[in-house]
């Protein structure tokens, strides 16, 4: 690890006033869960780190009839385990339990889980975001890629985004608020993931100077949500394929749904053909059939990973049907 300078500012002012205006030179310290292992492994190599950890307005979760609110410092220990959020947003808190160890979910932060790096093995072994080899050609498209995206993967970005939660917390229609130098800013929790096209870029729609302070989450009444997750193994392990699903019923078909997948593109991935495959139909087998088959009808597996594919579409199924039965909400 290389030497750095270590701030600790005690509002959020003063956090981005030490944050820089261009990537690489300053980087933020909250868990640490991941941030330390890229440091560790030479992969960033800050000038300053900024400790926000003594920031009190990022801390807490609260309910209210507008929705819930959850400060960017919040761990997953505390989304897991708050009463308000088992009662009104229960599939949140499975996620959020699913998410890490029990050791890393008390460290581990809600900003940091939505801000991780990918982890893709040429990017966590220092070949960048997009690796090329000296000639310029693609690593991941020639290399062994059985992790890697089977959608949205055209361009060069063909790793996958790596938070579990966010695609339960899409599904809830998350907004997420950040803070900069221009003031603040809120928008759909899905638009903050984009897919970059260059080294230079980064997947977030979060500029260098900038925080995330906190993330909101809307009522979600009489909704049927549910995510599900397909693992190599049952203890921890990184997922293969995730899907969250939200349900709004009329009668005994459904009225609108959200479809996310995590694990099957460099962004959490919306399927609007899954959604219109549910749309006015009922709740069964073979509609929830249908949907998955949708909701993967455009994947482009690479050359190790077309398994994922099926590992996809069970996910997007069995969402579906635990949503149905009521297994969260």
């Amino acid at each position: 690890m290389r030497p750095f300078e270590y701030v600790s500012p005690t509002t959020k002012a003063q956090a981005v006033s030490l944050l820089g205006a261009s990537w690489g030179g300053t980087e933020i310290l909250a868990g640490g869960t991941d941030l330390l292992a890229l440091m560790k492994d030479d992969i960033v190599s800050p000038k300053r780190l900024v400790n926000i950890k003594n920031i009190r307005d990022l801390r807490g979760i609260s309910s209210s009839p507008q929705g819930l609110r959850m400060g960017a410092l919040t761990t997953l220990a505390d989304l897991a385990d708050d009463a308000g959020i088992k009662k009104n947003y229960p599939a949140l808190a499975e996620a959020a339990i699913e998410a890490a160890s029990p050791q890393i979910r008390n460290m581990a932060t809600l900003a940091g889980n939505l801000c991780q790096r990918p982890r893709c093995w040429y990017f966590r072994n220092g070949f960048g975001l997009l690796p090329k080899d000296e000639t310029g050609n693609e690593l991941v498209a020639d290399g062994d890629n059985r992790y890697h995206a089977i959608l949205g993967n055209e361009g060069p970005a063909k790793f996958v985004s790596p938070s579990t939660i966010v695609p339960v917390l899409i599904a809830y229609e998350a907004k997420i608020r950040l803070e900069g130098p221009k003031g603040k800013r809120e928008l759909p929790l899905e638009k903050f993931f984009v897919i970059p096209k260059s080294e230079n870029e980064r997947e977030h729609d979060l500029g260098p100077n900038e925080i995330v302070t906190e993330v909101v989450v809307p009522p979600v009444p009489n909704a049927k949500i549910a995510h599900y997750e397909i693992r190599q193994k049952d203890v921890f392990d990184w997922p293969l394929a995730v899907a969250a699903v939200a349900l709004k019923m009329q009668g005994s078909n459904v009225e609108s749904a959200r479809i996310v997948m995590g694990y099957v593109a460099p962004v959490p991935w919306m399927s609007p053909e899954a959604e219109q495959a549910l749309t006015a139909q009922p709740l069964d087998q073979e509609t929830a059939q249908k949907a998955a088959e949708a909701a993967v009808k455009d994947a482009k597996p690479l050359s190790h990973n077309e398994y994922k594919v099926q590992l996809a579409r069970v996910a997007v199924k069995r969402a579906i049907l635990k949503a149905a039965s009521g297994g969260a909400a």
